[in-house]
């Protein structure tokens, strides 16, 4: 199964509810990260335009909105840069606004529509490149991926408790009422050589006698 660059930074990804997006479980579940339509890039808008994109099942027009984007790294996805992200054209039915000239940039995920093209909704991880922290933007090439295979548990309510060694149990809204808290700006969980996952805090690669450390 392919596995995206980044796993388990706690973060928006899952679509449920009138607003389209929920609670964190992670930026890619394990179910997210055998996507093989799974784009996520680093980009900004530089123009936009309202599109034809066929007809529905009554004859009725699709339209969509059009943005060029200059794309500046691709974290996941193919070789090729993505050229046109398209969304539907209100937030009504899920539609993204991106500021456009070129000025704004973003961290986004969604969809692959092949041929330098992706589509993206309000239930996708859209956010400003300059409100993630060093650790965040750092551990996208690398650290996110050494917690492929570890779970992150939620927190409702206190107590809460993980069921087995590779969970991490994440905090932030309980502690800070906040899905983009202290624990999802600096933390990332990664497994360590026992098998067992944990909370490493820091820009910095772990060090082997973290990856060393076995729980009791």
């Amino acid at each position: 199964m392919p596995r995206p660059f980044l796993c388990r930074a706690p973060d928006v990804w899952h679509c449920k509810g009138s607003t389209g997006c929920v609670l964190r479980d992670t930026i890619w579940t394990d179910q997210e990260a055998g996507r093989v339509d799974l784009l996520v890039i680093r980009a900004k808008a530089v123009s936009e335009k309202e599109v034809d994109s066929g007809n529905d099942i009554y004859g009725n027009p699709i339209k969509r909105i059009q943005y060029e984007i200059k794309q500046i790294k691709m974290f996941k996805g193919p070789d090729k840069d993505i050229e046109f992200i398209y969304t539907a054209p209100s937030s009504a039915v899920c539609g993204v606004s991106l500021d456009i000239g070129g000025k704004k940039e973003y961290l986004i995920a969604g969809k692959a529509e092949g041929h330098g093209k992706m589509h993206i909704t309000l239930c996708d991880f859209i956010v400003p490149w300059d409100t993630l922290s060093t650790t965040q933007k750092k551990s996208l090439n690398h650290r996110y991926q050494m917690g492929c295979e570890c779970k992150i548990t939620r927190c409702p309510m206190i107590p809460c408790y993980i069921s087995s060694p590779d969970e991490c149990l994440w905090m932030d809204w309980v502690t800070e009422k906040n899905i983009n808290g202290h624990q999802a700006k600096f933390f990332a969980c990664i497994k360590r050589s026992d098998g067992s996952c944990a909370w490493y805090r820091g820009a910095a690669p772990p060090k082997q006698e973290f990856l060393d450390i076995e729980d009791p």
